[in-house]
């Protein structure tokens, strides 16, 4: 009898850490399920950890066509569904080169949220990701060997990494700061707006504008939004922050591709819920969207000066054969037909 109801305790532990609508900030869970139904073809949004409606709508079509209980929670019989994408949790295992699945993705928004990125948040355990391990591990003090055991964890999880003052080795140095992303006048500030949270900035630009990335970051998402964004770009920085581009007419950037400031990753368009042309320019930290006036400098990513700085051959991957490695260093960029062919 006791050892059924700590079977039945240990179960119901493990639905909870995986509940969306029990999560109150952004959860490397959640990240893990982003990831799973953005593979499914259920959630078309960036992967920023924080259950909002745009996921549970996802989870729940995806509960839906599977023939599940639509109860928005992604419990056992959930994950099961998802296959490999939905399982392991994460400690369950050491973390190393060419494993894949859930603990994989919520280890890389771990990392991400403490500074340390691993390109594109996909659950796949590549290059990018073993380099990233190894700079938490330095910097941590502890044995550099790219693999994510309990160490690692338990240190990822104490909180921020030590900074060193040479600005070497991750970078985490100085406050973090963002050029705008176009020489255009700012037609809309952050905040309340007709009764909703206007969560960043809009630049009232014209129809194709030439857009910059605000700043050296990978590109997590880029593609079509469907919860009012339209084309949308994201960019994830140092120490958890994010830059959002949105309502673009055309997107130049890719899933994947690291940028510097005034890498061109699209132009103005109106897509999405938007009633003219304009850049809508979000910043966010650890998911939360914040008023990007407080970190805006006043260089503009697309001036001659920020281009020729951030200047770097650019070249969209293409996926030959069945290199796996060189699939899983390309982050999400890799289709998902020409990953199963290997």
């Amino acid at each position: 009898m006791g050892r059924r109801l700590l079977a039945l305790s240990a179960a119901l532990l493990a639905v909870a850490a995986v509940a969306p609508a029990a999560q109150a900030g952004p959860s490397g869970n959640v990240a893990a399920l982003q990831v799973a139904l953005q593979a499914v073809n259920t959630y078309g949004g960036a992967v920023d950890g924080v259950s909002g409606p745009m996921t549970k709508r996802a989870l729940r079509r995806f509960q839906r066509r599977r023939h599940l209980a639509v109860d928005g929670v992604a419990g056992p019989q959930t994950r099961r569904a998802l296959g490999r994408r939905g399982r392991p949790r994460l400690g369950s295992r050491a973390m190393r080169r060419g494993n894949r699945g859930w603990d994989v993705a919520a280890l890389q928004f771990g990392m991400r949220r403490r500074g340390f990125s691993s390109g594109a948040i996909d659950g796949g355990f590549g290059p990018a990701t073993e380099a990233a391990v190894l700079s938490l591990q330095r910097s941590r003090g502890l044995g550099a060997d790219g693999v994510a055991g309990p160490a690692t964890l338990r240190s990822l999880r104490r909180g921020a990494p030590r900074r060193t003052s040479g600005g070497g080795g991750n970078g985490l140095t100085g406050p973090v700061a963002f050029l705008r992303p176009l020489n255009a006048p700012i037609s809309s500030p952050f905040g309340m707006r007709w009764g909703r949270l206007h969560a960043g900035i809009d630049f009232d630009a014209p129809m194709g504008a030439r857009v910059g990335a605000a700043g050296r970051g990978v590109v997590s998402f880029a593609g079509h939004n469907t919860a009012g964004y339209g084309n949308l770009v994201v960019i994830d920085h140092r120490e958890g922050f994010q830059s959002w581009y949105a309502h673009l007419s055309t997107v130049t950037s890719w899933r994947g591709e690291v940028v510097t400031g005034g890498t061109r990753i699209g132009y103005v368009g109106s897509t999405g819920y938007s009633t003219g042309p304009h850049l809508h320019f979000e910043v966010r930290l650890n998911g939360t969207p914040i008023d990007p006036m407080t970190r805006l400098l006043g260089a503009t990513a697309g001036t001659a000066a920020s281009v020729a700085a951030g200047a770097q051959p650019r070249r969209r991957p293409t996926h030959r054969g069945c290199d796996r490695e060189r699939l899983e260093a390309l982050g999400g960029g890799a289709r998902p037909r020409a990953i199963a062919r290997c």
